[in-house]
């Protein structure tokens, strides 16, 4: 092989790992922007029932002129 055959060579073997390399940033892009939805869904989520226990919370406590029912 020649000077410019093994230059050649070795810029296409670094072409095709470069095209390798842009596939499996792509594919990792999109599969974080997939979790920070699922994040964002769960974490919108965990609010309401956090809400929703409050209000639950809020109506069971008696006040405080009823008397507990074992006096």
């Amino acid at each position: 092989m020649t000077d410019s055959e093994t230059l050649a060579a070795r810029i296409e073997a670094l072409e095709v790992r470069i095209a390798y390399q842009d596939q499996t940033i792509e594919a990792l892009n999109s599969t974080i922007t997939d979790q920070w939805k699922r994040i964002d869904d769960l974490s919108r989520q965990i609010a309401r029932l956090a809400d929703r226990l409050q209000e639950a919370e809020a109506r069971e406590q008696p006040t405080s002129s009823e008397k507990p029912p074992h006096y």
